[in-house]
């Protein structure tokens, strides 16, 4: 008998640890609730992967020796409780991927904001060095199907605490643990400390030969860390504290130490501005370090990185307004960490599908910096209850298109229409992508 290996949930990763199972030889099963994309249906199809979609067949999914559960799929999800009862094991995609990844060596990046933007900028590193690697994870393609379609000696992978939650031997050579705030609390029972030690996990099998590179200004993780025994080389990074290993920022340098190494440079030199990409700068240049790439190459790399899109991505300037599309915040931490950057007067375009907001978090740099408020989403109560009194104007708009011109609007000369939502998206957009495409088009037809 062949082993079984059942897929649940036909996403990316999904049909990435179907691919890899079906050339590691696996007798493999596809289940969704949902239906599935058309390229992953005909992909599925090509290798003779049997698959279903719009429901679940219990007797088909519960005859496997081992499920592959997509990280979007909660505990309290029935057929996964159905799983569960029947002790069948549980894995992630990334647990599948690590299995048959050979000798490579992984990278591994979490953390609550910075994620996206440190994995791609820990790559573009890399690859300036001339190293063989791949981006994979929660950016770009699954890891699974990389290892299946083209292995390589190194993956960088941008992991969230979804997919650390099933991982039995997963293990990185270089972690790296960010910040966490509060984010996710719905998958977590609501208890803060089951999302701390989600997080952790990306340690729980690290060895005396790995790395752990995490932020010590990060009182969360600090506190974690007294609580618990590592068996692996410590890297922090502060702005606080000067570390003997790791990393410091102090003034406008960045120092950075690593066994006799020692090298300074310039915050003046990093693409990436704002405090907040100082730390993931910071985080990323000791990786690059650990990996033994030369100082000159991980220079150039962080001086010409371009960042992403949807991320502090700068679309155009209109009659002296600059317009900033930060869709991917989906939480009020990132839209803080987006408006400390902010060096000109903002309009902000705040709402969308509320996870929890405490919108006091920004209340301070919303009284310093913001000039008008513009609410783009189905429910604005929240937002409104927040900042009335606070801030006028507050308005309501329900498209991008709206929002983009009730923002240029309010704007002068020498301001920023500052669209950074702390909100999900789902409520008007497919996505946080088609949220941010629909706002450069907004821009763009002005």
């Amino acid at each position: 008998m062949s082993y079984r290996l059942v897929i649940l949930g036909g996403g990316e990763s999904g049909v990435g640890a179907a691919l890899l199972g079906r050339q590691q030889g696996y007798d493999v099963f596809l289940s969704d609730a949902g239906y599935l994309n058309e390229k992953y249906k005909t992909q599925l199809s090509e290798v003779r992967i049997e698959f279903e979609e719009g429901g679940h067949t219990v007797d088909k999914i519960l005859s496997a020796d081992e499920v592959v559960k997509s990280p979007g799929i909660p505990e309290k999800n029935e057929m996964v409780k159905a799983i569960r009862a029947k002790s069948i094991p549980v894995i992630s995609e990334i647990e599948l991927a690590y299995r048959f990844k050979g000798d490579a060596k992984i990278i591994a990046i979490t953390g609550s904001n910075g994620k996206s933007t440190t994995t791609s900028l820990i790559y573009h590193i890399c690859k300036t060095a001339g190293l063989d690697c791949a981006l994979v994870g929660n950016i770009g393609y699954s890891f699974a199907r990389q290892v299946a379609e083209n292995p390589k000696p190194l993956y960088v992978a941008e992991i969230s605490s979804f997919q650390l939650d099933d991982i039995k031997d997963f293990r990185a050579d270089v972690s790296l643990l960010l910040n966490i705030t509060e984010d996710h609390l719905d998958r977590y029972e609501y208890k803060f400390e089951n999302y701390i030690n989600s997080k952790f996990r990306i340690i729980l099998n690290a060895t005396s030969n790995d790395y752990f590179i995490y932020n010590a200004d990060d009182e969360v993780i600090t506190n974690k860390l007294k609580q618990i025994t590592l068996h692996t080389n410590l890297l922090p990074f502060s702005m606080n504290n000067e570390p003997n290993e790791g990393g410091y920022i102090k003034g406008n340098n960045m120092t950075l130490r690593l066994h006799d190494e020692r090298t300074t440079w310039s915050v003046y030199d990093f693409a990436l501005k704002g405090k907040h990409n100082q730390y993931n700068t910071m985080a990323s240049c000791i990786a690059a370090m650990v990996m033994d790439i030369r100082k000159e190459k991980i220079r150039v790399a962080v001086t010409d990185f371009q960042s992403l899109e949807h991320r502090m991505e700068s679309v155009a300037t209109v009659r002296g307004v600059e317009f900033i599309n930060d869709s991917k915040a989906t939480n009020v931490n990132s839209t803080w960490y987006a408006l400390e950057s902010m060096e000109k007067p903002v309009i902000l375009i705040l709402g969308g599908q509320d996870k929890g907001n405490d919108y006091s978090l920004i209340e301070d740099l919303v009284k310093e910096k913001v000039k008008a408020i513009v609410c783009m989403g189905v429910d604005n109560s929240k937002i409104h209850k927040a900042f009335d009194g606070l801030i006028s104007p507050i308005v309501d708009t329900a498209s991008a298109e709206d929002a983009v011109n009730a923002s240029f609007h309010f704007a002068e000369k020498g301001d920023v229409v500052l669209l950074s939502p702390a909100c999900a998206s789902f409520d008007l957009f497919k996505n946080y992508e088609d949220r941010g495409r629909q706002f450069k088009e907004a821009v763009k037809n002005l």
